[in-house]
């Protein structure tokens, strides 16, 4: 069995390679290190894709741009995979106002191309697409919300955000109408082609080979600050603003019940759930309880689009894929996440050392 996974040095597309290859799948990546020139050398994903071809040997890597509309098609007529995911965008929502053509072409087009190709040469095959909960815009905010000593909270006790909230009459974020441009493609190329493509709104994905920085990546960037003694600001909602988080692992788990089991064209809200969810504050009093005392700074300016509090609601895609459940719960995520960053610097420091000694 054959996979395509785009994005495939990053967060979801690397854990997605792994547990393929580890299942036995052949599995193509596309990644050409474009988070590098979005975020420097903090957001490379270099390390990632050598550590991959190194250990993989059922890995192959092309490193082409998603926007490159020819090369798209060649490779998936080339070797018209089983299996799709569509991982690759630019990710972050602060970012895009400062490079709007580049972030439109790579979420928008670059799916596009990816689509078109697929319904050309392997239009069975089911495809997951990574989209975000920014295409509800700021309507979560418009949801009555209580506040609370550490963190806002829905006043109507909700589980979290549905599948049904508008998408519509919103302030976005020009990445939430990038990334919703794609998702909408994705859906009329399930429902107009009958492919089997699923859409899933992520909320906060993380992992402990998260390359976070501080426009993109809340739990690992916040980690690494308290882990290398680094200033940490909160951008408003006086740090409690909430989100969930889900581990990488659990979402490359869902991708593969959706592969069994694929919807042509269905949307899906996907992120930790009410279980794992935490206010900026609570993931301070968190890291404080792991012996981390972060140092942060509160603007009171909040960034423009950000959600006070989003929790997705899992009821839906709970439904449709019950054998699938979250393993990796939010203390574990963190605590993963510290261990990784101690381990990084302790590296770090050793390179150092050893060079200054040569």
């Amino acid at each position: 069995m054959k996979a395509l996974i785009t994005g495939s040095g990053g967060l979801i597309g690397s854990a997605c390679v792994r547990l393929l290859a580890d299942r036995g799948w052949d599995v193509v990546g596309i990644d050409n290190n474009m988070r590098r020139e979005f975020f420097g050398e903090a957001g490379s994903t270099e390390f990632v894709v050598r550590e991959m071809c190194a250990r993989l040997p059922r890995y192959q890597h092309h490193s082409f741009d998603i926007r490159d509309r020819q090369r798209m098609r060649d490779l998936l007529k080339a070797i018209r995979p089983h299996f799709i995911i569509h991982t690759a965008g630019q990710p972050s929502h602060d970012l895009a106002a400062s490079i709007p053509y580049d972030d439109f072409e790579v979420n928008a087009v670059g799916t596009l191309n990816l689509l078109v190709a697929a319904r050309d040469f392997c239009a069975d095959s089911p495809i997951c697409f990574t989209s975000t909960n920014k295409v509800y815009g700021n309507t979560p905010n418009e949801v009555p919300l209580v506040e609370l000593e550490t963190r806002y909270d829905y006043a109507d006790g909700r589980a979290g955000i549905d599948e049904n909230m508008s998408i519509d009459n919103s302030l976005h974020s020009l990445f939430g109408a990038s990334k919703l441009a794609a998702d909408v493609l994705c859906q009329e190329f399930g429902r107009y082609f009958k492919m089997p493509v699923g859409i899933f709104r992520c909320g906060c994905l993380t992992g402990p080979q998260h390359a976070a920085v501080e426009l993109h990546g809340f739990l690992a960037y916040i980690a690494r600050c308290a882990v290398a003694g680094e200033e940490y600001t909160i951008f408003g909602y006086k740090g409690k603003q909430v989100r969930d988080q889900i581990h990488c692992l659990d979402v490359a788990s869902l991708f593969l019940e959706f592969y069994s089991s694929p919807h042509c064209g269905e949307v899906y809200n996907l992120g930790g759930g009410r279980a794992n969810s935490w206010s900026i504050l609570e993931t301070i009093e968190a890291l404080r309880m792991m012996g981390l005392d972060l140092k942060y700074r509160i603007k009171h300016e909040n960034r423009i689009g950000d959600h006070i509090c989003y929790i997705s609601d899992l009821i839906k895609v709970r439904s449709h894929y019950p054998n699938w459940k979250i393993e990796c719960d939010i203390l574990a995520n963190l605590s993963d996440i510290v261990s990784h960053n101690y381990t990084s610097n302790r590296i770090l420091i050793t390179t150092t050392n050893n060079s200054l000694r040569n």
